[in-house]
């Protein structure tokens, strides 16, 4: 039997890039028994752009399509099935501000095709049933039952849904906001404890393979022999690790999961691709009068003026994760840029490359976590005691193609056995490692019968099975070593 044949019996696959699109796709693959080599060029995983939200119904984007929140909405229910122990079991809270120029009733009627959608999904699998019951998929608040909820006492943990808007109701400027309000069960996804299942769960799975430290420098296609299978191309590919070293290596499949700088592994094939990248960042602020459990808080606010929506995500021990969609916080002049005629790698400058490999000027750390603060204090007055709490979680955000409001994205094709993983949002991970198995199936890479009903559910059992005890112990040394507290990778339970 040819060297290629065995190949074919025996796929081995590379995935370049260990953020959540890599180690996920990697993850599906070899759970599967697929020899999968993960390359990352950083000394861990999942270390990208801040995630904080599971966007389960994409209620944080007024602008996007039915479609893609319907597909957040999928993406979402198969993402808190595998990751579990990455979830912070807490709602969301959705307000509009007295100056916005909407009012709370133009978004009912999305919130109700998400609530009879998620209903389908559960008809058609109990399974789906991840986000509590139908009928509390949203609940609106008027300023009255506020008010009430403001005398109560707060709860140290949540056991109720009033309980979650009891902290909120007494540190709300009612007077800002219109009414509703909307408690939206769309829950946290934290990315240290995503690091650590996806560090955990590869070191311990027989057919991977994990490389990090290992920079690509070298990708080449080259035909497979006629007697071969498969449709895919045999692609070689040479790493260099932090000493210098060259390693060459040899797949049946490539998966270029590099995230923002995805377009470099395509100039090397000479593959052109129209995209833009964004370079994004949250701020990281301490609270002390902060009580009981907190929802995640989402004003909204027109993107890029001053009153751009203000997004406060709580942690433990007082910690909070703020957005604020202005160029004075989470938004930057001249971040986002696109492809060019010569390359199918966008262009950040150089401050924001130096802010993603080296270190943030001290004092503008301080600027714009301060603004943030601000920011957020304007509904929330309380919080302008808020402190600096860490350095800010940042990064670059690719976006295929030419509409700078794409979020449910998953993976596209050119060449056989290439593919790019192009999500905008952590949960849309999944379903990029579905369209690159059933691509792999249509190229004769794997069969579809080696692998029966496993190739059309999410049948990860290692990962699903870590302990949570692991997962938060390596999440904390993870964020430590990032230099975060590590209060901001401790698990938040809900009671409800």
């Amino acid at each position: 039997m040819s060297d290629n044949i065995s190949q074919i019996s025996h796929p081995k696959v590379a995935v370049i890039g260990g953020g959540m699109a890599g180690s996920t796709i990697a993850l599906r693959l070899s759970e599967l028994g697929i020899a999968t080599t993960l390359f990352d060029k950083g000394s861990s995983l999942v270390n990208g752009p801040p995630m904080c939200h599971l966007h389960a119904g994409g209620n944080l984007y007024r602008d996007i399509s039915d479609e893609q929140c319907f597909a957040l909405l999928e993406q979402s229910i198969d993402t808190l099935k595998v990751y579990r122990n990455c979830v912070d079991w807490r709602p969301t809270v959705i307000a509009l501000p007295t100056t916005d120029k909407s009012t709370p009733a133009a978004l009912l009627p999305r919130l109700h095709k998400l609530q009879a959608h998620y209903q389908s999904l559960i008809a058609k699998d109990s399974s789906n049933a991840v986000l509590g019951e139908p009928e509390h998929y949203f609940r609106p608040y008027q300023r009255e039952q506020l008010e009430q909820l403001a005398l109560r006492d707060t709860p140290k943990f949540a056991q109720h849904f009033d309980d979650w808007l009891i902290p909120v109701a007494k540190t709300l400027d009612l007077d800002a906001l219109q009414f509703p309000v909307f408690l939206v069960q769309e829950y946290g996804l934290n990315a240290f404890r995503l690091a650590a299942t996806a560090s955990l769960a590869m070191t311990s799975l027989e057919a991977s393979e994990l490389r990090l430290q290992h920079r690509i420098v070298d990708i080449e296609r080259q035909p497979r022999a006629n007697n071969s299978e498969s449709l895919a191309a045999n692609w070689r590919l040479i790493s260099q690790d932090q000493s210098g070293e060259l390693k060459h290596w040899q797949f049946d499949y490539v998966v270029n999961a590099c995230g923002f700088q995805t377009g470099e592994i395509d100039d090397l094939l000479q593959q052109p691709r129209q995209r833009m990248v964004e370079f994004k960042a949250a701020y990281v602020a301490y609270w002390h009068g902060a009580e009981g459990q907190w929802p995640e808080v989402i004003i909204h606010g027109e993107r890029g003026t001053p009153q751009g929506m203000a997004q406060l995500t709580p942690y433990a021990n007082g910690f909070f994760q703020l957005h604020g969609m202005t160029k004075a916080i989470t938004l930057f002049e001249d971040g986002l840029v696109a492809t060019c005629a010569e390359s199918a790698q966008p262009k950040l400058a150089q401050p924001f490359i130096d802010k993603i490999e080296q270190h943030w000027p001290a004092a503008e750390v301080q600027t714009r976590t301060k603004a943030a603060i601000a920011h957020v204090a304007q509904y929330l007055p309380a919080f302008a005691n808020a402190k600096v709490g860490t350095k800010p979680m940042y990064g670059a955000q690719q976006i295929p193609g030419a509409d700078p409001g794409l979020r449910a994205a998953d993976v596209s094709f050119c060449c056989d056995g290439y593919a790019r993983a192009e999500i905008v949002k952590a949960s849309s991970a999944l379903a990029a490692a579905d369209a690159i198995l059933s691509d792999m199936v249509r190229l004769q890479v794997v069969s579809p019968q080696q692998f029966g009903d496993k190739l059309s559910h999410h049948h990860l059992p290692v990962t699903k099975a870590l302990p949570p005890v692991r997962v938060a112990g390596l999440a904390a040394q993870i964020a430590a070593q990032r230099d975060y507290a590590a209060a901001l990778a401790e698990p938040i339970k809900a009671v409800v």
